[in-house]
């Protein structure tokens, strides 16, 4: 078997068959590019006839919807927030006023009314005592001794028309007589003044009140210089002594009402300015509102007290506290203005209540207010506001 011609004869018919096959591959190949470039151009073309309306879709899409409220302008009280010790609005410190002595009894604790002139403690007094009696028993001597005279000038009197005493002799019992009298004006000033130096000795409350401290106990000592022994509130009537910046304090009026609480209390009580410190510390630069407080046992003086200070009505525009934003610029809301073009404006907060923050400057009431921002909104960014819904 000849291998060497079999082999040639086979190359032969693939040689024959090789061209019309690359051809037909060819031909595949150049039609499928075609069809791709086609493909291509018709989706290109449909691509740019649909872009403007989808632009313009997509944009309207974009922009962010916001509620918008209208504020106006609503009456709101103004109120001013203070702080300050309670007190009682006429502090009577009450001490010795004789000369003193050991304190016998003390018939008051702190918390108890008293009248006007009660006794409040007494002081031993048992030397004043025998010097009253020395000086009664004196006074007793010089009424005897006016009696006496005023009987010889009587006697006298009846003799001097008989001519047995002289006229000159009834002038000289005259003037014992009178001498006598003024003795018994001089014995019973002198008794009154050691009534007064013993009842003294009775330390007294000055006006009826409440008795605040109390600092003696018996068998103590006291004198001038002791220095208090009790501490009284007028009446019972306290007070909140509120410290106010300057600019507060011009704020304010006499018999401007107050709502104050104290410390660790969640009862609140109605008080009403009765005197505005005419005067303002220059280290503090603070002044000082007492608020005038009915007595109540969970008013303690001493005690520390907030106090919420009504100072007027202003007429101004509310928003939400959801519509107050803040940086290191300060408070600013924003407004849907013409062209429903978001606009940043800068406020000042007033008062905060519970319905809403109070604006003092930076709106007038008339703008479309952005009910809540949140940090979704630019400057000069396009919104779709939506008003609110009524309630």
């Amino acid at each position: 078997m000849n291998y060497e011609g079999g082999f040639s004869h086979d190359a032969d018919v693939i040689a024959q068959d090789s061209p019309p096959r690359r051809w037909t591959r060819r031909r595949i190949a150049i039609v499928a590019a075609i069809a791709v470039v086609l493909i291509a151009a018709l989706a290109f073309y449909l691509r740019g006839k649909s872009a403007t309306p989808a632009a313009s879709g997509g944009a309207q899409q974009q922009q962010p919807t916001v509620t918008v409220f209208v504020p106006g302008r609503q009456s709101v009280d103004h109120e001013i927030s203070a702080t300050g010790s309670l007190a009682a609005q006429v502090d009577m410190p009450v001490a010795v006023v004789g000369e003193g002595g050991m304190v016998t009894r003390v018939l008051v604790q702190p918390g108890q009314w008293v009248g006007a002139g009660a006794v409040l403690a007494t002081i031993e007094r048992s030397v004043q005592t025998q010097q009253i009696a020395q000086q009664q028993a004196a006074l007793n001597v010089a009424r005897a001794d006016a009696r006496i005279a005023q009987a010889n000038l009587d006697r006298a009197v009846q003799l001097v028309d008989r001519g047995f005493i002289s006229k000159a002799q009834v002038e000289q019992l005259q003037a014992t007589r009178d001498a006598a009298n003024a003795r018994v004006g001089l014995a019973q000033a002198q008794l009154g003044e050691m009534r007064a130096r013993t009842g003294r000795l009775d330390i007294r409350a000055p006006a009826a009140g409440l008795v605040l401290t109390r600092t003696v106990e018996p068998g103590q000592v006291v004198g001038a210089g002791t220095g208090t022994l009790f501490r009284m509130a007028r009446g019972g009537e306290l007070e909140l002594r509120a410290q106010l910046s300057e600019d507060d304090m011009t704020r304010l009026k006499v018999g401007a009402s107050a709502t104050v609480i104290p410390v660790g209390s969640d009862k609140s009580f109605a008080g009403r300015i009765w005197q505005l410190s005419p005067v303002i510390n220059p280290d503090t630069r603070q002044g000082i509102a007492r608020i005038a407080l009915p007595y109540d046992p969970a008013l303690r003086p001493g005690g520390f007290a907030q106090a919420s200070i009504l100072a007027g009505t202003d007429s101004v525009p509310l928003v939400p506290d959801s519509a107050v934003q803040s940086d290191d610029k300060g408070s600013f809301v924003y407004i849907v203005g013409k062209d429903n073009v978001a606009t940043r404006r800068a406020i000042t907060v007033g008062q905060v209540t519970d319905r809403g923050v109070s604006v003092t400057s930076g709106l007038d009431g008339s703008e479309q207010v952005v009910m809540s921002a949140g940090g979704f909104l630019s400057p000069g960014q396009k919104v779709r506001p939506v008003p609110r819904k009524a309630g």
